[in-house]
C-alpha cells in the first residue's frame, strides 16, 4: 500500500507542477480585451491559489477518516444539488456561451458541478454500502439510485453540460457494477439515457454541428472542426521532442481554449510525444493505486468511494486527451490536475484526499492474510446477536 500512496502523491505533484508551467506557457500571448494586458500572470496566480487551497482540502480529506463521509452524504449531496441549481439565479449565477454553469464570487467564479461530481459519488458509496446485500435486486440496485443519480445529473444537463453528464452517468453505473447490481438491470437505464442524450443532441443545432464536423472535419475547417484541427497540428509540429517550452506558436490565437481544455495539445506541441506519453502514464499509474486502494479499503464504503473517485479521474483525462486528439467529439472537460480552473482542480484535489484516507486506513497486510486464513469461531447453533440481549 505504501507503494501505491507514494506513486499516486508523485504522479499528482507531478502533474500538478506541469500544469502550473504550461498554464503560463499556453496563455503566452494570450490579451485581456478589457485591460489589452496579458493574461499569463494572472493565470498562474490564480492556478496557484487553486493548488494551495486544492492541497489544504486534499490534506485535510487524508486526515479525516473517510467514515466520516457517512454522516455527511445526504448534508454534502443536498448542498451540492442547491449549489447547483444557484447557477440559474439572476445576478448569482453566470451565462457564459449560453450556459448557466457558474457562480460568482468576490474576484473568482465557481462551477458548482465539479462539486456535484464528488458529492454524487460520495453519495452513491453510502446508499450501496447500505443496501449491499440487496444491490442485485432491480428495485434496490437501478430504481432507489437512479432517483440519486437523476437528481445530480439533470441539473447538470440542464445547464447545459453534456460532456459533464456523461461523465457522471458512467462513472455512476460502474460504481453500481462495483457494488453488485447485475449488469443486464443497467441495460435498459442506458439505453433509455443513450436515446434521451441522442434526442437532445439531434434537437440543439450547436452540438450537432459538433458532431458533423467531429465526423466530417474537412467540411468545417473554417468553422466547429478549427479547434480541433489546430490542436492536432499542435501535436504533430511538436514531433519527438517538442519545439521546446515557450516556442509553441498555435497558442497565439490558433488554439482557443489553450491553458484549459486544450493544453494538452500545447504540451505536445512545446514538450513532444514524449511528455504527452508520460503524461498517460501517470495516469494509467494514479488509475492502477486507485482501484489497489479501493481493493486493499477496509470496509464497501471505503472500497465504493476509491473506486467511484478513480473512475472519475481516469475517465476525466480519457475524455479530455480524446477530444485533443479527435477521438472523441469536442466537449470542454479539463484535464484533471493540469488545465487551468479552479473548481475542477479543487474537485480533483479532493478526490485524491479521499483516496489517501482509504489507503492509510486500510488493514495491514498481515491482518489481511489472518482474517482470511483463520476459520469461523460460530457453531451452526449459536446466536451471533445473542450477546446483544437485554
Amino acid at each position: 500500500m505504501k507503494v501505491a500512496v507514494t506513486t499516486l502523491a508523485f504522479c499528482v505533484a507531478a502533474l500538478l507542477a506541469l500544469g502550473l508551467v504550461m498554464i503560463y506557457s499556453a496563455s503566452t500571448g494570450l490579451v485581456n480585451a478589457h485591460t489589452h494586458t496579458e493574461v499569463g500572470a494572472h493565470l498562474l496566480q490564480m492556478q496557484l491559489i487553486w493548488v494551495a487551497l486544492g492541497s489544504v482540502a486534499c490534506a485535510v480529506m487524508a486526515v479525516l477518516d473517510y467514515a466520516l463521509l457517512k454522516k455527511l452524504a445526504w448534508p454534502v449531496f443536498a448542498g451540492a444539488l442547491v449549489l447547483a441549481a444557484s447557477v440559474f439565479i439572476p445576478h448569482f449565477g453566470m451565462k457564459l456561451n449560453g450556459a448557466h454553469r457558474w457562480i460568482r464570487l468576490p474576484g473568482a467564479t465557481f462551477q458548482p458541478s465539479e462539486l456535484v461530481k464528488i458529492a454524487l459519488i460520495i453519495m452513491l458509496a453510502w446508499y450501496c454500502d447500505r443496501s449491499q446485500r440487496k444491490m442485485d435486486k432491480f428495485k434496490r440496485g437501478i430504481i432507489l439510485p437512479g432517483i440519486i443519480i437523476a437528481a445530480a445529473l439533470g441539473l447538470v444537463f440542464i445547464e447545459p453540460d453534456r460532456g459533464t453528464t456523461v461523465l457522471l452517468a458512467v462513472v455512476s453505473g460502474m460504481m453500481l457494477l462495483v457494488a453488485g447490481v447485475r449488469l443486464k438491470h443497467l441495460i435498459v437505464p442506458a439505453l433509455v439515457g443513450a436515446a434521451a442524450l441522442a434526442v437532445s443532441i439531434l434537437h440543439d443545432p450547436m452540438r450537432m454541428n459538433r458532431i458533423a464536423a467531429w465526423l466530417h472535419p474537412q467540411q468545417h475547417l473554417a468553422g466547429a472542426a478549427l479547434q480541433a484541427q489546430q490542436g492536432m497540428i499542435a501535436i504533430g509540429s511538436g514531433g519527438v521532442t517538442g519545439l521546446g517550452l515557450g516556442n509553441g506558436l498555435q497558442k497565439l490565437g490558433f488554439v482557443p481554449e489553450s491553458p484549459s481544455d486544450f493544453i494538452f495539445a500545447i504540451i505536445g506541441e512545446e514538450l513532444g510525444l514524449i511528455a504527452t506519453l508520460l503524461i498517460v502514464l501517470a495516469f494509467l499509474l494514479i488509475t492502477v493505486c486507485g482501484i489497489r486502494i479501493a481493493l486493499r479499503a477496509r470496509d464497501n464504503f471505503g472500497c465504493l468511494l476509491a473506486s467511484g473517485v478513480t473512475f472519475l479521474i481516469s475517465l476525466q483525462a480519457v475524455i479530455n486527451i480524446g477530444v485533443v486528439t479527435s477521438v472523441l467529439p469536442n466537449k470542454g472537460l479539463a484535464l484533471p490536475f493540469i488545465s487551468s480552473g479552479g473548481s475542477s482542480l479543487l474537485a480533483m484535489l479532493v478526490g485524491v484526499g479521499i483516496l489517501l484516507s482509504v489507503a492509510h486506513r486500510a488493514p495491514a497486510r498481515e491482518n489481511t492474510a489472518r482474517e482470511k486464513s483463520s476459520e469461523p469461531v460460530i457453531g451452526a447453533g449459536d446466536n451471533p446477536f445473542a450477546a446483544r440481549a437485554t
